[in-house]
């Protein structure tokens, strides 16, 4: 892997992961393979951050690392592990804790939403959670980190955490830069577009799981807000509209303006029909292989093992220098 720039990201395991996870997520994870060496990790223990029940955790865990092999993420070119099996990850964040400023971390813009909703019973894990992903990204040296728009204020801190230490010890840490892809980076609520598909929104027909059968798909789609005007253009003003061409194009890797020409004349009906059909022939193969996956719970299990002994091993080169640099007596 000598040469390659190192790519760091992760998805939680606190819920049934969308069609806006896949398409702008992993979908792109699969191209990077090619070109990176890449680090995918299953993060439960940012998943903690929020009360779980143990036994989803668990099945959620093992279903995440088989939807990003069924995805076509191959666990032989990339390093494939479970956050909680890598107790780096741990350690690292208490020592970039220790050089974090409470200002920082009550600036978030997720903390200040979530403490807002929870009022003084909010964990101080939600407040420590970007320093754990600064952990997480400059233990492995990454050069980039794939970060939807809403994850960009927390790689800030993390570049920041990163040139701080350097400063204050010397150069530990690469300082890693976003990545953003360009199609399907954001995919919206299909019947409020104007914000981001997310599982937890109140609507069920607002969000597709990549779990759903055929039928809910293309009922979902079927039921998606889209306007008056009644011509397929990809434009602010048909927001509706807009995000099934997101959809389309991500699925499809074809233009908008593409799209645009190919329903010229065309109602929405077709339109969305073939939306739903696109999902659908996308999603059907990853299922079937998820489900099979998950019922070989000793091939995963050689999965998380070789992936978190390849991470460990890096992880410790990284964290032996910062705890030299600190003033801890080495172990041996």
């Amino acid at each position: 892997m000598e040469g390659k720039k190192v790519i760091f990201s992760g998805i939680q395991p606190s819920g049934d992961l969308t069609l806006g996870n896949y398409l702008g997520a992993i979908k792109n994870w699969v191209r990077l393979q090619e070109q990176y060496d890449c680090y995918f990790c299953v993060v439960d223990l940012h998943a903690i951050t929020v009360r779980q029940e143990p036994k989803d955790l668990r099945r959620r865990t093992l279903e995440l690392l088989s939807i990003y092999i069924a995805s076509g993420i191959d666990p032989e070119k990339n390093t494939m592990f479970i956050q909680s099996h890598v107790p780096q990850h741990s350690e690292a964040a208490w020592l970039l804790n220790c050089n974090t400023y409470m200002g920082e971390l009550s600036r978030m813009t997720q903390f200040k939403d979530k403490s807002a909703k929870s009022g003084n019973s909010i964990a101080a894990g939600l407040l420590n959670y970007p320093v754990l992903m600064a952990a997480d990204i400059l233990l492995y040296q990454a050069d980039l980190v794939p970060v939807g728009r809403d994850q960009k204020q927390h790689l800030e801190l993390t570049r920041d955490l990163g040139e701080r230490f350097n400063n204050l010890y010397s150069p530990t840490f690469k300082i890693p830069e976003a990545y953003i892809p360009k199609a399907g980076a954001k995919i919206m609520d299909l019947q409020e577009p104007t914000k981001k598909m997310s599982k937890s929104s109140e609507n069920a027909n607002g969000f597709i799981l990549i779990m759903d059968p055929p039928n809910v798909i293309r009922k979902k789609i079927s039921r998606a807000v889209t306007d008056t005007i009644g011509v397929v253009k990809y434009s602010d003003e048909q927001p509706g509209i807009k995000n099934l061409i997101n959809i389309l194009s991500a699925i499809k890797s074809i233009s908008p303006e593409q799209i645009e020409e190919q329903y010229d004349g065309i109602g929405y009906a077709k339109f969305k029909s073939d939306v739903a059909d696109a999902i659908v022939e996308e999603l059907e193969p990853i299922q079937s292989k998820v489900k099979q996956l998950v019922s070989d719970k000793k091939y995963l299990a050689e999965v998380y093992k070789q992936g978190a002994e390849k991470a460990k091993y890096v992880a410790n080169k990284t964290l032996r220098k910062m705890k030299k640099k600190i003033g801890f007596i080495p172990e041996n």
